[in-house]
């Protein structure tokens, strides 16, 4: 069945040194094909899927908890692996320091 809303998990990073501050621009990390942007337009590869971009909409079904593998994605983009960037489709901190 099809939903007719959509959860979205969304990863985000800041440059601020208090990431509670009111004040701290927080900036997404884009997806191939994951919804994000609304101006950017949508990613059609039908019948496929990017397998990192589907494992995204179904984690947002669960908790973190039961997706693990969630954890060790994030950490792999604070240490600015060049392997799991390349899976995305922007780096909102390429040519700075990591969030």
């Amino acid at each position: 069945s099809i939903t007719k809303e959509r959860t979205e998990v969304i990863i985000q990073g800041t440059s601020s040194l208090d990431p509670n501050d009111p004040a701290a621009v927080w900036e997404e990390f884009e997806f191939k094909c994951k919804p994000g942007d609304l101006r950017r337009r949508p990613c059609l590869i039908s019948p496929y899927h990017y397998r990192l971009d589907w494992l995204m909409w179904f984690a947002a079904f669960q908790t973190y908890e039961q997706n693990e593998w969630i954890i060790h994605l994030a950490g792999k983009l604070l240490a600015q692996e060049e392997e799991t960037l390349s899976l995305l489709a922007t780096n909102p901190f390429a040519g700075r320091d990591p969030p």
